[in-house]
């Protein structure tokens, strides 16, 4: 997982992501989940002023001490600590596998974004979660294949990555795809990127399971 976790920010997520952003025209954006802030930074080259959420403050720290200009605060994602109607972007990169209560998340989500505003969703695609941990495993005859079971389930699975142990939650897209839609959020966008670059090998992985996906929900109104 922590090839893929780089690979994947790098070659495939970070353009998509940046130019649904640019399209958008967006003066005001919350990263929930920033981490140790490097999306934030890349919205403020767009000139989006961005404030960036994580709720472990080690992330925090390291993010204050790359970007002192930057606004990252200690917060999570099922409760959020901003007015209805504070951003007209909020991105979640990477995010919505973290989180145990999906439905507070979604829908603190929305309450901060203006109307007219967009959610910007980059997550794992759901075959890609009902594959952990196994994922690519070789047969008897040493072919290699992508392994995916109990698809309908939902669960969380710990994997590596970067050398510790991660939490991640299993969802199949129709329950991502109902919570938003129940939301009254609209889709605008969807996608499963491919790489941009990279790896030959691993580029070829991707073609024959996308890992990642992309969604752009807007808030009625405006």
């Amino acid at each position: 997982m922590a090839d893929e976790g780089d690979f994947g920010r790098r070659f495939v997520l970070d353009a998509p992501m940046l130019a649904r952003a640019a399209a958008g025209g967006y003066a005001r954006a919350l990263d929930v989940g920033c981490g140790e802030g490097r999306f934030c930074r890349k919205l403020r080259s767009l000139d989006v002023a961005a404030v960036g959420i994580d709720p472990t403050p080690a992330l925090i720290e390291r993010a204050r001490a790359l970007d002192r200009d930057g606004d990252y605060r200690i917060g999570r994602a099922e409760a959020l600590d901003f007015p209805d109607g504070s951003f007209d972007l909020v991105v979640s990169y990477l995010m919505l596998i973290d989180i145990p209560d999906l439905i507070a998340a979604i829908a603190e989500m929305t309450r901060v974004l203006r109307p007219g505003g967009a959610l910007l969703i980059a997550n794992l695609n759901s075959f890609t979660t009902a594959a952990q941990p196994d994922g690519w495993t070789r047969d008897a005859d040493g072919k290699l294949q992508f392994r995916i079971d109990n698809y309908m389930d939902e669960r969380a699975d710990w994997v590596s990555w970067r050398g510790i142990h991660i939490r991640n939650w299993h969802r199949p897209l129709s329950t991502y795809m109902s919570l938003l839609i129940d939301s009254g959020l609209q889709l605008r966008h969807f996608s499963e990127p491919l790489p941009q670059g990279g790896d030959p090998e691993t580029v070829a992985r991707y073609r024959r399971a996308p890992w990642f996906l992309i969604m752009e929900w807007s808030k009625p109104g405006g």
